[in-house]
């Protein structure tokens, strides 16, 4: 049996073979399941799964056509539904830990000796089911029967190799924090996670600190800073009156650099039970930096990071400003997987066929990125540089033992900017502002 390891060495020469027969078989065997000789096996039908997510989520009908065989699309979903999603989880999650194995050998993919990860949430729509909208609900402006069930969904990225390493799935209303407890196993003692200003709150912190990894983001809203020495406490507006401190400076660093001492907050976040609340330190102490970044011919803005990287000469602040500004690739990887590869609508009519088939786009996206690794080694071009969906449609078209191509390396254009409109007009039908049975039957009055 070929490894996982080894498929992905192999997929610089033969993209096909790392969700081939025999890699998808060793993967189910090592889970314990077995299955009679039929036409749609397990490794047949995860590889058929992940063809399809790989020519672009395309139907059921049009995968059975490219694929050549005679079953029918209710006897492929029939299929899915017998694969255990562990085994969608297992392979994708596989094929990144041999990736990672390469790139955390070498300097380039680490700061400073430490691995650096993007945690960022998103959202993707899926058909309208009455499981899936029970389960991950929508969007409280759309009527019953006129929109479409929406899942919550939040990211761990490698910051330098653009690689996945979790994923996970919650109804739409749920918020970021709820879901870190179930990413966080996936850091280990050093690890520095980015993230946007929703993942600076104290017991996020304060869980990271527990756990040995850092953390760098932009300060939380609610949070007073304050960067004068004769005023050392900070007292949010709900609390000024009860006379509640909710940080102490303690020491300046350097220009706009300070120490702060975060005390825990009384009330206990929605996301957090009350035995982790109870947990968590009464205060933690964190670096507060404020910076003017220039935006490229826009009003410059005023940043302020809060971070537990605290030694100034290890850690000058401006390099720690550079790296939250790199923050920005999050959104360029959820735009390739949503966009590029049309994850924004899913397929799948029942829950647990919605999170395989999300983590088939996760094995798709993680092969890409190591065929981009290759290619930005090979091609002495930055990772970030190379295109992501010209790696993407060679993967698509290769022939097995096909040769790698140069692939394109996109410009550096800093400062470029896009109006975030469409030009090209909808057609101008009405909204479905009622549901379609209703409306049916509507037409058929006016007949």
């Amino acid at each position: 049996m070929v490894s996982i390891s080894q498929a992905v060495e192999r997929i610089k020469q033969d993209p096909q073979a790392a969700i081939g027969a025999s890699v998808v078989e060793s993967v189910c065997r090592e889970l314990g399941l077995e299955w009679r000789n039929t036409t749609l096996t397990p490794p047949v039908t995860i590889a058929l799964l992940a063809q399809q997510v790989l020519a672009g989520n395309v139907s059921n009908p049009e995968l059975i056509r490219k694929a050549g065989l005679d079953i029918t699309p209710a006897a492929y979903c029939t299929a899915k539904g017998r694969i255990p999603l562990e085994a969608m989880k297992g392979i994708s999650q596989r094929v990144c830990a041999a990736a990672e194995r390469v790139a955390d050998g070498q300097a380039e993919y680490l700061w400073k000796g430490h691995r650096t990860w993007h945690m960022d949430g998103s959202s993707f729509s899926m058909p309208d089911t009455p499981e899936l909208q029970e389960y991950y609900g929508q969007p409280g402006n759309q009527k019953a029967g006129c929109g479409f069930p929406v899942a919550h969904l939040l990211c761990l990225f490698s910051a330098t190799s653009g690689l996945v390493r979790d994923v996970t799935v919650s109804p739409m209303r749920t918020g970021d924090l709820a879901c870190t407890p179930q990413i966080h196993p996936n850091l280990c003692p050093g690890d520095i996670v980015i993230g946007d200003t929703t993942f600076g709150s104290y017991f996020h912190l304060a869980l990271l600190q527990r756990q040995g990894a850092l953390g760098v983001f932009p300060s939380h809203q609610k949070r007073i800073v304050d960067f004068r020495p004769d005023r050392p406490y900070s007292l949010p507006g709900k609390q000024r009156c009860k006379g509640q401190p909710t940080s102490r400076w303690i020491r300046q660093l350097g220009r706009d650099d300070q120490l702060v001492e975060y005390f825990k907050p009384q009330a206990c976040s929605k996301w957090m039970d009350r035995d982790s609340h109870d947990a968590s330190p009464a205060s933690i102490v964190v670096r507060e930096i404020r910076r003017t970044v220039d935006q490229g011919g826009k009003s410059p803005l005023v940043i302020v990071i809060v971070t537990t990287l605290l030694d100034p000469a290890t850690y000058p602040a401006d390099e720690i400003v550079e790296l939250l500004k790199q923050r920005w690739n999050v959104e360029v990887n959820l735009r390739h997987l949503k966009t590029t590869m049309k994850m924004e609508v899913l397929r799948c009519h029942s829950v647990e066929g919605v999170q395989k088939e999300l983590w088939a786009f996760v094995l798709i996206y993680n092969l890409v990125r190591v065929i981009m690794l290759e290619a930005s080694q090979r091609q002495a071009a930055p990772l970030d540089r190379i295109s992501f969906a010209d790696a993407l449609y060679w993967m698509r078209y290769a022939k097995p033992g096909q040769d790698m191509p140069d692939l394109i390396v996109n410009p550096h254009r800093p400062g470029r900017v896009e109006p975030r409109a469409i030009k090209r007009r909808p057609k101008e039908y009405d909204r479905l502002n009622k549901p379609r049975a209703v409306m049916r039957e509507a037409l058929k009055k006016q007949r």
